[in-house]
C-alpha cells in the first residue's frame, strides 16, 4: 500500500475531499516523525509502538575494497507490532490448537 492508497482509503471513509485526506495522512506521519525526533515513544493500542533505538559506533568494512570504515553512532526508528496485529497477520493453526475440555468440578464425567 502506498501513501496515495492510504489517502484514498481515508477519503472514502467519510465526506472528505482528497485534499482533506492528504492533510490527515500528512499530519499523522508528521506527528509520528516529530515524536521520534524528540525521543518520544508512540503507542497505538491494537497496532503497535514506535520508538528509536541507539546503535553504537563501530568499525565496518567497505564491501568493494575491504577497507575499514568508521560507522558513527546513530538512532534508528523501530516498530514493534502489538499482539493483536501479530495474531491477525498470523492466525493460529487450528490443527495445532490444544483441545481443552472443561470439566465441571461439581459434576464429574460419568465413568
Amino acid at each position: 500500500m502506498t501513501k496515495a492508497d492510504l489517502v484514498d482509503k481515508v477519503t472514502a471513509l467519510g465526506d472528505l475531499t482528497r485534499r482533506d485526506g492528504e492533510v490527515i495522512v500528512d499530519t499523522l506521519f508528521e506527528s509520528v516523525i516529530g515524536a521520534l525526533k524528540s525521543g518520544d515513544k508512540i503507542e497505538i493500542r491494537g497496532f503497535g509502538s514506535f520508538r528509536t533505538r541507539q546503535r553504537n559506533a563501530r568499525t565496518g568494512r567497505n564491501p568493494k575494497t575491504g577497507a575499514k570504515v568508521d560507522v558513527p553512532a546513530k538512532r534508528v526508528p523501530f516498530f514493534k507490532p502489538s499482539k493483536e496485529l501479530r495474531d491477525s497477520v498470523n492466525p493460529p493453526d487450528p490443527a495445532k490448537a490444544k483441545k481443552v475440555e472443561s470439566v465441571d468440578p461439581h459434576h464429574p464425567p460419568a465413568m
